[in-house]
């Protein structure tokens, strides 16, 4: 009788021993995130994620702006919003920026479902695009006069940049605000990577 009773204690104990250890982890499961968060407020900490793209700053608002899309058609402030854009300047369409071109179709092809969120705009005072629009026929292409586009690319840049020369890429959101520029030299892959974590984060588009 006495040996059932140490039996039973030590069951007991045992599970005392066992609930205290769950209680302590389920507190530290709860209790850490808080600690985290109280001190990333406190101490103004925030995780840094990496961009490949050059921030503009101050930041530009196109979101007002009215632009000619081919010869007759003119597009209206809404042109920008409702989608993110891909945008590429260029004062004449040469081979490096045909090959930007294509690049830029592989990153929107490679968005899968995110494709209907994204559309692509070349900027450019080519007076002939018949080649471009063949080969790209989603493309949206504003070549209006040749100042509206040079105003429009010294908009883009925030100024000062011979952007017609440099063939930059740009973001624009859906709300019409410039976020970001790639210089020729950028890898499509690196824009990709860019515009995902964007896609992923924003509710808009």
């Amino acid at each position: 009788m006495q040996e059932n009773s140490n039996t039973h204690a030590s069951l007991d104990a045992a599970q005392q021993r066992k609930g205290r250890m769950i209680f302590l982890l389920l507190a530290i499961f709860f209790t850490v995130p808080l600690v985290v968060v109280v001190a990333m407020i406190k101490f103004d900490w925030r995780p840094s994620g990496k961009s490949y793209g050059q921030l503009i700053q101050p930041p530009v608002s196109i979101a007002s702006t009215t632009h000619w899309v081919t010869d007759n058609q003119q597009a209206a402030p809404a042109f920008w919003q409702d989608k993110w854009n891909i945008v590429l300047i260029a004062g004449e369409c040469d081979a490096r920026c045909m090959q930007r071109l294509y690049d830029l179709r592989q990153v929107y092809v490679s968005l899968y479902k995110d494709m209907i969120r994204v559309q692509r705009v070349l900027i450019t005072q080519q007076a002939d695009t018949q080649q471009i629009r063949e080969r790209y026929p989603d493309l949206l292409i504003i070549n209006g006069e040749s100042e509206q586009v040079a105003a429009l690319g010294r908009m883009l840049s925030g100024g000062g940049q011979n952007t017609l020369a440099a063939q930059r890429v740009y973001f624009i959101d859906p709300l019409g605000n410039v976020m970001m520029q790639y210089d020729l030299e950028q890898e499509a892959k690196w824009i990709r990577k860019d515009l995902m974590k964007l896609l992923k984060a924003s509710w808009a588009g």
